[in-house]
């Protein structure tokens, strides 16, 4: 089995190899991608960035990591303030500028700065504040959550309060809950399969309403890997962003097939690129991610520097547990 450090590396540069593959194709549609599918990096199109240059996902993942990195533990205003950074000064950037944020973290950034709440009172609570733009920042939360040793609950408690930085809805903050557990199985062990039914163990009635399950039955009750691919949304509705990312991983071979069967769904391209790369990355590592590919990824030193930093907290919260 793979050290966590291994997994952590394929999970956080698979994550952002994902995010760069989508870039330039966010917002075209899985029917033009099926005439001119993405085989491998390019540059500009979408955005006006080169090859390899990642998005908002990334960064704001990159900014919980170095957070927790600093702190060793979860502190939402510490976080809180590393986004702004972000957005202010394009810190934990891939080209040194912003070029994507999405409208509901505008909000809660703009809210925080004008009205200064505590950090989990800054998030969306309305319906339509459910796009997946605190599920594609879960990833630290999760590795956090397996090196402390969190039961259910907690992990549950966790989630929500980091979620809730920019979306505090229960349909956001439930959809990062299932990703959080089923990295947290993968870490542990299991099979993407084996992950996959663990998820449906869950006990999630005293954590959501039964409307808000609803919407995730497809992951929770049926098999999403069964689905046809013309019933898979790619949105940046978070249930369909994660209903995409958990059908790219568990169709796909190797992390090549995963992330490419992503993207080429169209729509939310880089998100969704992402989130798969994060799963592929932790199940077949680092090593077979394309030499191409990492070639090309931009800013590479900040990554390997946050990773290797948030790693070392990671160990230190796992040995202070036991």
């Amino acid at each position: 089995m793979s050290s966590l450090y291994d997994m952590l590396r394929g999970a956080v540069v698979g994550f952002a190899v994902g995010d760069s593959l989508g870039v330039p194709v966010e917002f075209c549609s899985r029917a033009l991608l099926g005439i001119k599918p993405v085989t491998t990096m390019r540059g500009y199109g979408s955005h006006d960035v080169p090859a390899g240059a990642w998005s908002d996902d990334t960064s704001m993942t990159l900014a919980e990591m170095d957070s927790i990195a600093v702190k060793r533990e979860i502190d939402c205003e510490d976080m809180l303030k590393r986004f702004c950074l972000w957005v202010t000064k394009g810190k934990y950037t891939a080209t040194g500028a912003i070029f994507d944020i999405g409208i509901t973290t505008r909000k809660a950034l703009a809210k925080y700065a004008t009205e200064k709440p505590p950090a989990h009172l800054c998030g969306g609570t309305g319906e339509m504040d459910n796009g997946n733009g605190s599920l594609m920042r879960m990833l630290p939360v999760a590795f956090y959550c397996y090196a402390a040793g969190l039961d259910e609950a907690a992990v549950f408690e966790t989630v929500k309060t980091v979620s809730s930085i920019t979306h505090a809805h229960e349909i956001s903050i439930t959809g990062c809950f299932i990703y959080v557990e089923y990295v947290m199985s993968l870490l542990g062990g299991k099979t993407p399969a084996e992950a996959y039914e663990a998820l449906k163990q869950l006990e999630l009635s005293d954590k959501a309403s039964q409307e808000t399950l609803q919407k995730y039955s497809r992951i929770l009750s049926g098999d999403i890997a069964a689905e046809p691919v013309e019933s898979i949304n790619s949105t940046g509705f978070v249930v369909s962003t994660l209903e995409a990312a958990l059908w790219s991983f568990l169709n796909g071979s190797d992390y090549s097939s995963c992330v490419l069967g992503a993207v080429n769904l169209g729509e939310d391209t880089d998100t969704i690129g992402a989130i798969t790369g994060s799963l592929a990355g932790i199940v077949y590592g680092y090593e077979t991610i394309s030499a191409e590919w990492l070639d090309l990824l931009r800013n590479k030193a900040l990554i390997s520097d946050i990773t290797k930093r948030f790693y070392a907290a990671l160990d230190h919260i796992s040995k202070a547990e036991k």
